[in-house]
Parts: C-alpha cells; sequence; structure tokens
C-alpha cells in the first residue's frame, strides 16, 4: 500500500511539473514518456481491479494527469487511447487473478514508479 501511495504521489508531481511548462506537445521531449505513464495506470487499472482491488483509483489518477495536463483535444485522445490501450491489454488475456498477473502488477508498479520519477526529475521545474 505505501508503494501506491508513493506511486500515486509521484504520478502526481510529474502531472503538476509537466503540466506547468508551456510546451507544445508537438515538441515535448517528455510525450513519450507521458503516453507510456497512461498505458501502465490502464493497465494496473484492469489488474489491480481483477485481483481485489475494487475501485476507480487508477482511472482518477489519469484524469488527475489529464486535468494536469489540460491538452488540446487531439493530445487528450492520444493519453485517453494510450491508457485503455494499457486496459485492454489484459482484459482480452485475464479473466481471474493469477501469480502472472500479480506479477504483471508488480512490475506495472515498478514502470510506473520510474516513469515518473524520471519524467519528473528530468522535465519538471
Amino acid at each position: 500500500m505505501i508503494r501506491a501511495a508513493f506511486f500515486l504521489a509521484a504520478c502526481l508531481a510529474v502531472s503538476t511539473a509537466i503540466g506547468a511548462r508551456p510546451v507544445l506537445a508537438a515538441e515535448s521531449p517528455f510525450e513519450p514518456g507521458l503516453m507510456r505513464l497512461a498505458e501502465v495506470l490502464g493497465s494496473l487499472h484492469f489488474l489491480r481491479n481483477l485481483c481485489g482491488e475494487k475501485g476507480d483509483q487508477w482511472r482518477l489518477e489519469m484524469e488527475k494527469l489529464i486535468a494536469s495536463e489540460n491538452p488540446d483535444p487531439e493530445r487528450r485522445a492520444r493519453f485517453i487511447a494510450s491508457f485503455n490501450r494499457g486496459y485492454r491489454s489484459f482484459s482480452g488475456a485475464y479473466t481471474q487473478c493469477t501469480a502472472s498477473a500479480t506479477e504483471a502488477i508488480s512490475r506495472y508498479m515498478k514502470e510506473g514508479e520510474t516513469l515518473s520519477r524520471d519524467i519528473a526529475s528530468r522535465y519538471g521545474n
């Protein structure tokens, strides 16, 4: 649970730090990392609910990321598509929580933490 709290705080820090910068999405070097983070959040939303965590915690974190970025409609659509791609990548393969699903959760939590930390340290204010 502490790891999840750290990950959520890191996501919020990234979105706050990045959202304040007046850089166009087309020239943003952190854009691929943010899109991957959106995909990781989608994967976690599916997997954590599959394995017993009920609620919308990861979807709400995605909403916070989008709100802090305040993207134009095209970029917003890319964020949503990335989140949905992450969600669908597991929804078609898993119908119950398995050992590989819990391993995927662990890996995605680590990746999300790394992405958040790297984006914030490289591009944050």
